[in-house]
């Protein structure tokens, strides 16, 4: 019999924030057990093993960050909504380097899977930011990966503390995002 208190959201939950405290790699069904006062084989009556739980860090991440930009976004276009979304996703990314972390290591090939629902409230928020440019339909997908590609190097190089030279990172995103809303606007 599980124990009480003990669930799949409150497994995954632990682990989310462990992986943020000492990184993706260093979550392992041993040291969840030991987080969450429980032997290890205990946690397989709530995840499926390493694999699964990776996937619902994955799934709980991308939920966080589809609901943070879709706030973000509410009643902004343009300049303005391109600004939020990447401020938001910078800061989730920095914040919780652990879960995003996941975001990355895994992948969804089946409608209707939590985890390709996950992505699509990603992958909506971001295209309704591009809704406010002139982009060609055939570009559209061209422009989402550049989008989230910038995004995303930006704040896993920032979040590992790699960037060493003397400018202010924040003057340096806002150039990277003005950057962007002048490409995106031509």
């Amino acid at each position: 019999m599980p124990r009480a208190g003990l669930d799949p959201a409150v497994v995954v939950a632990a682990a989310a924030e462990l992986a943020d405290e000492a990184g993706l790699g260093n979550v392992t069904m041993g040291s969840l057990a030991e987080r969450l006062g429980v032997r290890a084989p205990s946690l397989y009556k709530h995840v499926d093993g390493q694999a699964d739980l990776t996937r619902r860090i994955a799934t709980l991440a991308l939920t966080e960050l589809g609901d943070a930009l879709r706030d973000a976004l509410q009643g902004r276009a343009g300049p303005d909504a391109l600004s939020a979304a990447a401020q938001t996703f910078r800061t989730y990314a920095i914040e919780h380097p652990g879960r995003y972390a996941a975001t990355v290591r895994v992948t969804s090939v089946q409608p209707g899977d939590p985890l390709a629902d996950a992505g699509t409230r990603v992958f909506e928020s971001l295209a309704a930011v591009l809704r406010g440019y002139r982009i060609e339909q055939a570009d559209t997908i061209h422009a989402l990966r550049m989008l989230r590609s910038l995004l995303h190097g930006f704040a896993t190089l920032e979040a590992s503390e790699v960037f060493q030279l003397g400018t202010d990172i924040d003057e340096s995103f806002t150039w990277l995002v003005g950057f962007v809303d002048r490409g995106l606007s031509t």
